[in-house]
């Protein structure tokens, strides 16, 4: 049978449409939501009459969902100081740190939070790298083998990322039952150190290449430069801050300028947000660009306990702040 669609159209707009189907029941179905396109239609002329244009889909002040008032940028920049200044001088650039405040409070969708953390590590990097290169604390054995350890699994991670994404959740789970175990066995440690009969020994070459490359993946996946996890775990293992900390910031830094690039490369040709959030990502990083040369440069006037004390309760607080996001 033939049947209106629409008994009393609007008066701005008049659409009738033809069904045939069997029965009365059958032809209103295709019809149940013509009137809110009806609406739509309405509330874009209204639009353009007052002037009013559509809000974008996606811009940095929409994914903040007014949770912070003014620039995200500007909040995004302190937010990048702060964390560098405590993070840099024990070896962590601040981006694990950095992930729940872009996911919560800046509202950047997933994956682009990934190559987006990785620009605030390209950009906040140089600054304390810049410090410890004057001081002569770059060239070392143990910071070429952790970039060379890491270079090859940020890669790995970045394409893992973009075309299995792995969840949020298991990364919480990964990085509270890593960092908050190490954390407080750092702090333990520190207020009661081993015998000096038994010290503990440095990790084999082998080890810290086969470590980095493990980090490296999960970096490349969560976009994360990689000191979080293995500043913890070489200072557990009996190396100072003073000498961990250069090296790991500079495999960071290295990570972090090989993924963003594979992420630049597979946004050319993946689909979704891959892109990283450009004014977002360089503002935190100006703000860790600061930061991190400050923290580096408090680095030689803090004892080396007061380093694991900062080390291990910046683990343990962040891993269990994970572990009850993932709960939720």
């Amino acid at each position: 049978m033939l049947r209106n669609t629409i008994d009393r159209p609007p008066a701005a707009v008049v659409a009738v449409a033809v069904v045939v189907a069997e029965d009365d029941t059958t032809a209103r179905e295709p019809a149940a939501g013509y009137g809110l396109r009806v609406r739509g239609i309405r509330e874009e002329r209204r639009r353009r009459r007052v002037g009013i244009s559509r809000p974008r889909r996606g811009t940095t002040s929409e994914r903040s969902g007014g949770d912070m008032a003014g620039a995200p940028e500007l909040h995004g920049l302190a937010v990048g100081l702060i964390i560098a200044v405590v993070t840099a001088p024990v070896g962590v650039s601040g981006a694990v740190f950095l992930l729940p405040v872009q996911l919560s409070v800046f509202g950047v969708p997933s994956p682009a939070v990934t190559p987006t953390n990785l620009l605030f590590n390209v950009v906040a990097g140089p600054g304390a790298l810049l410090r410890y290169r004057r001081a002569g604390l770059l060239n070392s054995p143990l910071a070429r083998r952790l970039v060379i350890g890491t270079l090859p699994g940020v890669v790995i991670g970045a394409v893992v990322r973009v075309f299995a994404v792995p969840g949020p959740a298991v990364f919480r789970l990964l990085v509270a039952g890593l960092l908050m175990p190490l954390g407080l066995w750092l702090i333990v440690r520190t207020f009661r150190p081993a015998r000096p009969a038994a010290p503990a020994a440095e990790p084999s070459r082998r080890t810290v290449t086969g470590l980095a490359l493990v980090v490296g993946i999960i970096g490349g996946i969560y976009g994360i430069g990689g000191g979080s996890l293995l500043g913890p775990v070489l200072v557990g293992r009996g190396m100072p801050v003073s000498r961990v900390a250069p090296a790991a910031l500079a495999a960071t830094f290295a990570t972090s300028v090989a993924g963003a690039a594979v992420f630049a490369l597979l946004s050319l040709t993946g689909s979704g947000d891959v892109a990283p959030d450009w004014p977002l990502g360089l503002a935190c990083g100006v703000g860790g660009l600061i930061g991190g040369y400050l923290g580096a440069r408090l680095q030689p006037r803090l004892p080396e306990t007061a380093l694991r004390l900062l080390l291990g309760a910046l683990a343990a607080v962040f891993g269990a702040l994970y572990a009850v996001q993932s709960l939720r």
